[in-house]
C-alpha cells in the first residue's frame, strides 16, 4: 500500500479545501469547533449545501446519487471536514438504511426512500437496542405479526438518538419465535407519525437530550415496508453495523480534536508555566498521538483493501475499538487540562449564541459535557468487549 497521495488525490483535496473554505457556514463551524451544541436546522443546512455540490452520500453508487470515489478520496474528505470544523452528517438515513435499502431493498423502496434522504425530506433514526436487548441484539422483544397486508408491531425500543426529530425508524423486530433468535428478526420502515409510536426522552448525565425511549402499541405497518424476506433482518443488520462501526472510528474528528487538545494545554497555566510543558501530561498527549497515527494508518490500510467496493468485514470492529478509546482518551486529557473548571457546567453555555456570564472557563462547559457524553462510544454499536469477541473470532479464528 502507497502511504503518500498521489498527484490526483492532492488535487482532490485541494478542491474539498477550496470548497470548504467558500461554503462551510462560519457560525455552524464555530460550534463545531468549540463542541458547542447543534441544532436540526444545522444540521439541515449543512446537508442542503452538500447536496447542492453532490457531496452529500459518496459512498452511494453513482445510479442513486452518489459519487465516484475512492476509499482514498473519502479519508481525505473525512480528514479535512473535521479540520475545518463541518458537521458530521447525521449517519442513520445516508449512511445506515441507505445502504441496506441499496443493497437489500426492492425497486420501489429505492424510488420512495432514497431521493428522500438525499433532499432531507425524511430524518431517520435506529430502532435497534431494547431494554434486554443492547450488544446481545439476539434478544430483542419487540414483535410484528402479519395481519393482512399489514405487520401490528408491539413492543419498545431505547437510546433511540435523536428519535425526538426523526418522522422514520427502521426498526429490527420479531417475526418468528419458533426458530433461533438470530433467525427470527425482520427489518422494517416505519413512519414515526403513525398511530400507536410514543416518543419519551432520556436526558443524558451531560445534560442532553439526544437519546429517547419508542413504545409501539398496536402499530400498523404495511408490508411492503419489510426490507428483504421476512425472518431475514439478522442479515442485514449486521451489514448495517459494519457501515456504522467503521463510522466510530472517528480518525478525522479524533485529530482534530488533538490540535484542540495541544492548544487547550499550550494556555492551561500549572505552576507558573503551560501545561503542555509539563513532562508527564506531555507524554500523556505523545502516546495518544502515536495511537492516533497508527490507528490511521490502519484505517488507510483496511479502506485501501475495499477499493473494489464493499466493507470492511471484522476490520470495522478493530477499527471501533481503537478509535472510540483513542477518542475517549483525548476527552480525558481535555478534561484534566481544564483541571477544576470541567467539574460544573451550565446549559446555556453550549449554545454558540449565549451571551450571559460564564460562570466557569469558557471551556469548562462543552468539554465536560463531551467528556461524559463520549463515555457511551465503547459501548453504542456494540460495545468493545462484543467486537473483541468478533476479532478473535473472525480474524484469529480462536
Amino acid at each position: 500500500m502507497n502511504m503518500n497521495y498521489t498527484a490526483e488525490e492532492l488535487a482532490f483535496r485541494d478542491e474539498v479545501r477550496a470548497f470548504l473554505d467558500e461554503k462551510l457556514p462560519a457560525d455552524i463551524a464555530a460550534k463545531v469547533k468549540g463542541f458547542r451544541r447543534l441544532s436540526k436546522e444545522d444540521h439541515q443546512r449543512w446537508q442542503k449545501i452538500l447536496s447542492a455540490q453532490g457531496w452529500y452520500a459518496p459512498h452511494w453508487p453513482e445510479e442513486h446519487g452518489g459519487v465516484k470515489w475512492t476509499p482514498v478520496q473519502k479519508h481525505i474528505w473525512d480528514e479535512e471536514s473535521s479540520r475545518y470544523g463541518a458537521p458530521k452528517s447525521i449517519p442513520f438515513g445516508v449512511s445506515m438504511v441507505a445502504p441496506v435499502i441499496i443493497r437489500f431493498g426492492s425497486e420501489a423502496q429505492k424510488q420512495q426512500y432514497l431521493p428522500r434522504i438525499l433532499n432531507g425530506e425524511d430524518w431517520w433514526c435506529q430502532g435497534y437496542s431494547e431494554p434486554g436487548a443492547g450488544s446481545d441484539l439476539a434478544s430483542l422483544k419487540t414483535r410484528a405479526v402479519r395481519d393482512g397486508d399489514h405487520y401490528i408491531v408491539n413492543g419498545q425500543k431505547t437510546w433511540t438518538t435523536l428519535g425526538q426529530h426523526a418522522n422514520m425508524i427502521f426498526c429490527l423486530v420479531r417475526t418468528n419465535t419458533e426458530v433461533k433468535p438470530q433467525e427470527g428478526i425482520s427489518f422494517l420502515l416505519i413512519d414515526m407519525n403513525t398511530p400507536g409510536i410514543t416518543v419519551r426522552p432520556i436526558i443524558t448525565l451531560d445534560g442532553e437530550h439526544e437519546v429517547n425511549e419508542v413504545f409501539f402499541e398496536d402499530v400498523k405497518v404495511p408490508v411492503e415496508n419489510l426490507v428483504g424476506e421476512e425472518d431475514k433482518g439478522w442479515t442485514y443488520a449486521k451489514y448495517l453495523l459494519t457501515y456504522e462501526r467503521t463510522g466510530l472510528a472517528g480518525i478525522g474528528m479524533s485529530k482534530a480534536a488533538l490540535s484542540h487538545l495541544k492548544q487547550l494545554a499550550a494556555r492551561c497555566i500549572k505552576n507558573g508555566r503551560p501545561l503542555i510543558e509539563d513532562a508527564v501530561f506531555s507524554q500523556r498527549i505523545a502516546k495518544v498521538e502515536i495511537d492516533l497515527m497508527a490507528a490511521g494508518i490502519s484505517n488507510l490500510r483496511i479502506i485501501a483493501s475495499v477499493e473494489g467496493g464493499g466493507v470492511p468485514g471484522a476490520e470495522s470492529s478493530m477499527l471501533k475499538v481503537r478509535g472510540t478509546e483513542i477518542r475517549q482518551a483525548i476527552n480525558d486529557l481535555a478534561r484534566r487540562a481544564i483541571g477544576p473548571y470541567a467539574i460544573p457546567f451550565v446549559e446555556e453555555e453550549l449554545k454558540l449564541d449565549y451571551d450571559g456570564e460564564f460562570l466557569s472557563d469558557k471551556d469548562a462547559a462543552p468539554l465536560s459535557a463531551l467528556y461524559f457524553n463520549n463515555r457511551k462510544l465503547s459501548i453504542f454499536g456494540g460495545s468493545n468487549e462484543i467486537q473483541k469477541n468478533i476479532v478473535s473470532k473472525m480474524i484469529l479464528g480462536l
